[in-house]
């Protein structure tokens, strides 16, 4: 036998291995009900998905008719958007039932969803989408929201997050898992904490302690309520506490995000979580049980929306030595131009209370863009360093924006510090030094992975277009010390009629330069002293190749990814 024809007829075993077109036959029991015994010998079945549909609620037994999940999937009904695995593991049967009005859809034995399943023992990654990012981070496939559980060991950053397996919309959350040696490049692990009869797996932390990584997270079943769980691989796989919930209570439905740390001042651990519109804060000695000690919030900053995702750590300015206490706020809606963001308040913490330097009324917010959301820092960052990631994206239109075979990345990592304006402090944001490394060669026009600095002689335009028109426009003010992007012509805008905007920040000072962060479908507009930091989505039908600049110099970086 030649190699030619053995080569082709290894590569129609391998094909034949990886995907076996079986016919799916449902049992139909009613207009809205329908149950699938699954075929065994594959690893996966692919779900095809459409995401205009209402959610089909699926419960999955095993071979002894005991049930060991549910998820909510949008089975395709008349064509297919994308497809999901579902790794049967033993699964035996589906029991699925179907929301909306089945009047409109035709009967549920023909709908699509039955040709379209495939038996896999591979699912393929490989990304389609023409704006998946090139240097932040994304999941290789479905949803993903809030940053969850980051901390720094060993050399490596580990990163989870809010993720949903079986489609990109928000749904069935779990935490997700990446790792990084460099904040550029991510390496997607296994899944790292499936829901369970306390509820999904909403936001949370994780901490070392010692050898253990521990894991604090939101079970949000009818009520949230505050888990655990201890790995003892690093932070690879975990396993939840016997005597979770940790933490429950009975006066509010928000109820979640724990993030705790270590006080070495104190000699406890400190948890705060969000309670609605306040934040409040406990301790313990042994991380399982825990006591109120006091909330913050009442009267103070932006209340437009429902307070989430809080973090308290200390910052030190190495130019005065001063040290202060900072916490961070997300909230959504409420954001400075509609829908999320966050906002943080500056203060001294003693292990038992947060004290607000600020006037009430006074808010102060992270990044002035639409799309910077739920930031949350690293524990246990090496150098003392406080590096944050942030979810890019914004509530009004997260579930909307135009790619399918995943949705949402994560913002450059940044650091975080303090610097003095006027009789107030605020928290800096720069670029981590890891943004550094990655800056390729000089060139002479920008590209869909670019950063931008620009030197700034007083007020300045920066126009960003492409050959379609699709410009991006940013402006800086001297005299009246601002800075904003106009995104109304970026691109497509359509998909949402909150995203066409343009979005300011105040620059409490002069800007004497900007590094922008372009990539693909993100500009991330950050003043190189920390004082103004702006984060906006744009989808262009092709990439911005060319710049103007009144009032600077800019030179380019191709980003090395």
């Amino acid at each position: 036998m030649n190699m030619k024809k053995k080569s082709l007829l290894t590569l129609m075993a391998v094909m034949m291995t990886c995907m076996v077109v079986a016919q799916v036959k449902p049992i139909v029991l009613g207009d809205r009900h329908a149950m699938l015994k699954m075929a065994q010998g594959s690893r996966y079945l692919l779900l095809p998905v459409q995401e205009t549909e209402d959610i089909a609620a699926i419960a999955i037994m095993d071979n002894h008719n005991n049930m060991v999940q549910r998820i909510n999937v949008k089975l395709a009904i008349d064509r297919v958007d994308y497809y999901v695995p579902y790794e049967l593991n033993g699964a035996c049967l589906m029991d699925i039932e179907f929301h909306g009005d089945r009047r409109q859809k035709g009967a549920v034995g023909e709908f699509v969803c039955w040709k379209e399943m495939k038996y896999s023992d591979t699912f393929d990654t490989t990304n389609r989408e023409k704006f998946r990012p090139l240097y932040h981070h994304t999941p290789e496939y479905g949803w993903m929201n809030d940053p969850n559980g980051m901390f720094y060991k060993d050399g490596v950053w580990h990163l989870y997050f809010q993720w949903n397996p079986y489609g990109s919309q928000w749904e069935n959350m779990h935490w997700g898992h990446s790792i990084s040696r460099d904040l550029v490049h991510w390496e997607a692990l296994p899944m790292a904490i499936s829901p369970d009869w306390l509820g999904t797996i909403f936001s949370g932390s994780c901490v070392t302690n010692g050898n253990e990584v521990v894991a604090f997270y939101t079970s949000a079943g009818h009520h949230q309520t505050q888990s655990m769980a201890v790995s003892k691989d690093g932070g690879r796989t975990f396993e939840k506490f016997s005597g979770n919930p940790v933490m429950t209570t009975s006066d509010i439905p928000d109820f979640r995000d724990p993030k705790v740390f270590w006080n070495e001042e104190a000699k406890v651990w400190n948890l705060i979580l969000a309670a609605g519109q306040e934040m409040r804060i406990y301790s313990s000695k042994n991380m399982t049980d825990w006591k109120y000690e006091s909330s913050f919030g009442k009267e103070y900053g932006n209340h437009s929306g429902v307070w989430e995702c809080p973090d308290l750590f200390e910052i030190k300015d190495e130019t005065s030595n001063i040290k202060k206490w900072v916490l961070l706020c997300n909230i959504n809606p409420g954001g400075p131009f509609g829908g999320s963001a966050t906002q943080y308040f500056v203060g001294q913490f003693d292990g038992k209370k947060f004290t607000c330097e600020s006037m009430p009324k006074v808010t102060k917010w992270l990044d002035y863009g639409k799309d910077h959301y739920a930031t949350v820092s690293f524990y246990n960052a090496p150098e003392n360093r406080r590096v944050v990631l942030a979810w890019m994206s914004n509530w009004q239109y997260a579930n909307q924006v135009p790619t399918k075979q995943f949705r949402s990345a994560n913002s450059i990592p940044r650091d975080l510090g303090i610097f003095q304006y006027g009789e107030e402090t605020y928290v800096s944001v720069v670029p981590s030094k890891e943004m550094l490394a990655v800056r390729g060669q000089k060139i002479k026009k920008p590209t869909e992975a670019c950063e931008l600095v620009i030197d700034l002689k007083g007020s300045a335009d920066i126009t960003l277009t492409n050959d379609k028109g699709e410009q991006v426009i940013m402006k800086y003010d001297a005299r009246g010390q601002q800075f904003s992007m106009d995104r109304t012509q970026s691109g497509e805008t359509g998909f949402s009629e909150a995203f066409p905007c343009v979005t300011t920040a105040p620059t409490y000072g002069p800007l004497r330069q900007l590094r922008i962060f372009i990539d693909r479908c993100s500009i991330e507009a950050i003043d190189a002293d920390g004082h103004m930091a702006m984060t906006n989505l744009v989808f262009p039908s092709e990439p911005y190749n060319n710049i103007k600049v009144k009032g600077g110099k800019v030179t380019i970086f191709q980003i090395d990814n």
